[in-house]
């Protein structure tokens, strides 16, 4: 999960507070995405937009085949190889620096993959069409492609904690502001479609917990760095003034340790092949 592009409009940056965020994240997400994909042995993948690569070393560990991750933030990138490094596992994997919107891939490697994923990808660039046409153009024929991004509508807290939501929606007021889509996720299907894709399947994968679930003080804590990270941004929608802002992270944090707090969220997959 990265930041996709030189001409996206990535809020979050990467310091490294925002790197151990992405990487908590990845800890929450990777299992379930790994589950549904459902690489097999031998398939070569393609991880556009892939962050810290923790996910496209899980790839190539399934696959038993090198995987090949493009990212276009230098700092993203000398992470991710540290980290296969201290793992071990820095040949599973190459980073590639490049733009999501042009892949760097050679004149050999376009159509020469059976998986091109994305995931947080679309919502942060301003053209989401061109890459995935890209990502089509990127697997052979009968390949698989695999979005997943957010929708943000879905977000629901409950009960819900006065202040906070009001936060969030300045936060998607953002996207409008920069020219991205943090809608994206219920548009997968299109444009897969529009890619020339055919899509195959599409499904939510839950991304939320409970009192009760050890994996709510992690997720609270992911969407309050989220919101914390996005500040400046956030606070010039006009949507909350700093102190809404101060107020309803502190709520937050504090609703999260709530006996009956349940935390619902969802990202959107969509699947598609390669025609011809």
């Amino acid at each position: 999960m990265g930041t996709s592009t030189p001409d996206s409009r990535y809020v979050h940056g990467t310091e490294p507070i925002e790197q151990r965020r992405l990487s908590a994240l990845n800890r929450l997400l990777n299992e379930s995405s790994l589950r549904e994909m459902a690489p097999c042995r031998g398939e070569r993948v393609l991880d556009v937009g892939c962050g810290l690569a923790q996910f496209t070393r899980d790839l190539a560990r399934a696959t038993g085949v090198p995987a090949l991750g493009i990212e276009r933030s230098a700092e993203q990138i000398a992470e991710g190889l540290r980290q296969a490094r201290e793992a071990g596992e820095e040949a599973l994997i190459e980073i590639r620096a490049g733009d999501a919107l042009d892949p760097p891939l050679t004149a050999a490697e376009w159509g020469a993959f059976d998986i091109a994923h994305a995931r947080f990808v679309l919502e942060h660039v301003p053209d989401p069409q061109r890459v995935v046409r890209h990502l089509v153009r990127a697997v052979k024929p009968g390949g698989r492609v695999v979005l997943e991004d957010d929708d943000h509508d879905v977000l629901r807290l409950a009960p819900e904690p006065p202040g906070v939501m009001a936060v969030w929606r300045s936060y998607m007021r953002t996207y409008d502001r920069l020219g991205n889509d943090p809608y994206v996720g219920r548009r997968l299907v299109a444009l897969l479609s529009e890619a020339g894709g055919a899509p195959r399947r599409n499904m939510w994968l839950f991304f939320g917990a409970c009192a009760g679930d050890e994996r709510l003080g992690a997720l609270v804590e992911n969407m309050a760095g989220l919101l914390e990270g996005a500040r400046d941004p956030i606070l010039a929608t006009g949507g909350v003034d700093a102190a809404g802002f101060t107020e309803g992270l502190a709520t937050l944090r504090a609703w999260g340790k709530r006996p009956d707090a349940a935390f619902w969220f969802a990202r959107c997959w969509a699947e598609g092949v390669r025609a011809r």
